[in-house]
């Protein structure tokens, strides 16, 4: 099912793709759309969501998880991490 990239967001021509997802996710988190403790978009999710290549996806991932706002579980997936 292809779904429609522009609708869910409008890229900037000078801004790396997955800099872009990550600040999509990272505001997700900051309004609540994404819970402490529940689960973000996968590798695959994100790919679907935003038409990105696999390993762009993989970085929007490694970013947040550096930043401390998501954890992964191996073999459950990734989660909002609780924020002090």
């Amino acid at each position: 099912m292809a779904c429609d990239v522009d609708k869910m967001i409008e890229w900037e021509p000078d801004v790396a793709r997955w800099e872009q997802v990550a600040g999509v996710i990272r505001q997700r988190i900051a309004d609540g759309t994404y819970p402490p403790r529940t689960r973000v978009p996968s590798v695959m999710q994100l790919v679907d969501e935003y038409g990105i290549a696999q390993a762009t996806a993989q970085k929007v991932l490694t970013r947040l998880r550096d930043e401390g706002l998501i954890y992964t579980a191996p073999g459950l997936g990734s989660f909002v991490a609780d924020q002090a």
